[in-house]
Parts: structure tokens; C-alpha cells; sequence
């Protein structure tokens, strides 16, 4: 599934070729994704110009003014920029390439999703009243999110640490990979619970939550099965892992056997020796 940095490095990617420009048509090939994309939606986004592209947690966030239009990559999904010079065989519509959106300049911003569990939503008014995000924490690169706010939440609760950073309403868009990485950093296991961690092993947590999360959006995030770029090219930073992916094989910081759990029917990967 993309995570943060995936999303936002999608985000850089088809920022420069929306802003300004008015969107000229939409193309809804199969409204049938976790939400059906509305039946109107061609109507509503008509001669709507893009102010600002953001993310905020793992949904992509247009700014149209008067509304916001919400896009979540799902599981698979990813998103293209197409222009006037994308071959012909990148302009033709494949199986699973579901919805375009055409720009006054011809570009096209098209979604491909195999499984079809991403989003395409159209909010009016405040973007921040929607319910897929009026309940979420803050983000993790933000001063927001900083150690006193994690001691102070988690005071006596028994949840493991590695579910805790993948709970929407404390830390968005962390995601399974980059928790696993950030606790090997750190040197915290991902089955403490997160209130017997002080205040200083927070400190770190949050140091390492946000060097991982950054170095992963300079790599172009981490493909993984479906995963590519706006402009078709996959992420690096599997390449850089510590003990995602890595059960059975040496530490190598210390030379360990990497041990694998399953939390929350997600997959943990950590050192019994580096993290405690």
C-alpha cells in the first residue's frame, strides 16, 4: 500500500502540471472504488482551476476553490501525469486505468488501480470537516508531533508501540514499513507497550520517525508490488532497509538472527538484540 512518503512524493511529482490550470473534462471509466466516485463529478469539477495540490496523511488534496478534490491511492493505486509528449501507447487507457482528469493545456492526471480501493471524492467548503479527516492526528514531519505530545497520550496504555504509530489519530500516514524502521532506528521494540516508554525514548522515536520518513521521499518512496511515481518510475528506498522485509537474515548492525511477529495482522520486523 503507498504511505506517506509514497504519496508525497506523488504529490511533488503532479504538482507542477495542475497548478494554475483548469480542468477541461473527467473520465470515469468504473465508479466502482471503496466509495463510488459521484455520478456528477464531471459537472462539479468543470472549469474548476487548481490552486494548491497538498496531502494530508495519504489522501492528495486539490484545491479547487470552492472545494477540495480527495484522492486516495488505495492499495494499489498509483497516479501519471500524461502530456503532449507521452507516447502513444502511455496515452491509450489500459485495463485498470480508471479515471482521468483533462486539463485546459491536454495534460492528463490518470488513475490506474487494480483493486480498486482508493478514492475519488469531491468535498465542498472547508476540506478539514470531511469525515475521512476531521479525526486526524498530525502529521509526522510537523512540529506537531513531538515527544511530549506521544509521553503525555500514551500515560498507562497497553497498546504495543508499533500499533500506536499506526493509529490515525495520533500520528497520520506512518504506515507499517516505516514504523518497522524507524523502531529499528531507534532501538525500541515494536512489542513494548507505549506506555512503559519514557520521555527520552520518545525523543528519539520522533527524531527517527522523521529522518526515515524524509529519506524515503528523497528515494521516491518504496515500490513494493504495484507502486510507481507520477512519471512511472519506482521508489529506492527498499534498498535502504534495516529489517523490513529481512526475517531470517543477519542484523546488520549486530549481526542477529532478524525475527518476524504478526501485530494487528500486519507484519513486524525487528533485532531481539538492537531493540528493547
Amino acid at each position: 500500500m503507498p504511505e506517506l512518503p509514497e504519496v508525497e512524493t506523488t504529490r511533488r511529482g503532479i504538482e507542477p502540471g495542475l497548478i494554475d490550470h483548469r480542468i477541461a473534462g473527467v473520465t470515469v471509466r468504473n465508479p466502482n472504488f471503496r466509495w463510488p466516485i459521484p455520478d456528477d463529478l464531471e459537472k462539479t469539477l468543470s472549469n474548476l482551476q487548481i490552486h494548491a495540490v497538498r496531502r494530508r496523511a495519504k489522501y492528495l488534496l486539490l484545491d479547487c476553490g470552492e472545494g477540495t478534490l480527495i484522492i486516495h491511492l488505495g492499495m494499489s493505486g498509483s497516479l501519471r501525469l500524461l502530456t503532449a509528449v507521452s507516447s502513444r501507447t502511455d496515452i491509450l487507457p489500459q485495463k485498470h486505468d480508471h479515471v482521468d482528469l483533462v486539463l485546459d493545456n491536454g495534460t492528463i492526471l490518470r488513475l490506474r488501480d487494480p483493486r480498486r480501493f482508493g478514492a475519488v471524492l469531491w468535498q465542498p467548503g472547508d476540506i478539514t470537516t470531511h469525515p475521512l479527516l476531521s479525526n486526524l492526528g498530525p502529521e509526522p514531519l510537523s512540529e506537531a508531533f513531538n515527544e511530549h505530545m506521544l509521553y503525555r497520550k500514551t500515560r498507562d496504555l497497553r497498546i504495543s508501540i508499533k500499533m500506536l504509530l499506526m493509529t490515525n489519530q495520533v500520528v497520520v500516514g506512518i504506515g507499517n514499513i516505516y514504523a518497522n524502521e524507524a523502531l529499528f532506528r531507534a532501538g525500541i521494540s515494536p512489542r513494548i507497550a507505549a506506555g512503559r516508554i519514557g520521555i527520552n525514548r520518545y525523543k528519539k522515536l520522533v527524531q527517527t520517525v522523521k529522518e526515515v520518513l524524509v529519506q524515503a521521499i528523497e528515494a521516491g518512496g518504496s515500490s513494493l508490488r504495484d507502486f510507481v511515481n507520477s512519471d512511472g518510475r519506482p521508489g529506492y528506498f527498499q534498498q535502504q532497509y534495516w529489517v523490513y522485509g529481512r526475517a531470517g537474515q543477519p542484523c546488520r548492525k549486530c549481526g542477529a538472527i532478524i525475527k518476524q511477529i504478526k501485530q494487528g495482522q500486519r507484519s513486524s520486523f525487528y533485532c531481539p538484540s538492537c531493540q528493547r
